[in-house]
């Protein structure tokens, strides 16, 4: 398991966002040399935990708990079957694209060590938005997108460090549950009755995710999925 390439993205302007100013970050490049990941604050804040790297939309990206994503480079390989055209990485706006890691099959709270110090907590799956749709320029991308259910991962910085192309990942910690990412991601867009499963993974869940899915429950009279 390791890190392929680690992507960063510089502003630009465009035509298909609705961040103030019509700037994204999303057109992220593989990085020469190694680059430093820390925390980068709060939500609306915070931007990207990685350095020089930008978030232009900081109402829905970026802070503690999206400072870092990951996508799977096996992930990538099966898009590029699908839509018949090369995907290189960062392609689809992630910091780590990966080989050999189950990003999508990763329990929320899993955390893990990529090369010598840096360690990351797994916090919730990557919901696409028009800028990612109108990034791609493929019809109909959103549900595509949603109904494979393979959306990567968000993670928290919980020790800073330094990462580079070829940085192995090891799992560190698998919490005692079994809310994956693609699991959370399918409660929080298309089957809404598995929302109550999410609680199980308590704290380690995005703050906004474990908000909807206990909004849920609580509307529902307290009772759980089934």
């Amino acid at each position: 398991m390791r890190v392929l390439t680690v992507n960063v993205g510089r502003p630009q302007v465009v035509d298909y966002t609705d961040t103030p100013g019509g700037v994204t970050g999303i057109g992220k490049r593989p990085a020469e040399g190694p680059v430093r990941v820390a925390d980068p604050g709060p939500k609306g804040t915070g931007g990207s935990g990685l350095a020089g790297d930008a978030v232009c939309n900081l109402r829905h990206h970026g802070g503690s708990d999206m400072a870092v994503y990951a996508f799977a480079r096996e992930e990538l390989d099966f898009w590029e079957r699908e839509l018949g055209r090369p995907l290189g990485n960062g392609t689809f706006g992630e910091n780590l694209t990966t080989s050999g890691v189950d990003v999508d099959g990763a329990l929320i709270g899993e955390r893990w060590r990529v090369g010598d110090a840096l360690v990351l907590e797994v916090a919730s799956g990557r919901v696409p938005c028009r800028t990612f749709a109108g990034w791609l320029g493929e019809r109909g991308w959103l549900k595509r997108f949603t109904l494979r259910a393979a959306p990567g991962a968000y993670l928290r910085v919980v020790e800073p460090g330094e990462v580079r192309a070829g940085d192995p990942v090891e799992v560190v910690h698998r919490p005692d549950h079994d809310v994956t990412v693609s699991l959370a991601f399918r409660a929080s867009t298309r089957e809404r009755e598995l929302l109550p499963r999410l609680l199980e993974a308590g704290d380690a869940l995005d703050p906004e995710w474990r908000d909807n899915a206990r909004t849920y429950v609580e509307r529902r009279g307290g009772r759980g999925a089934g």
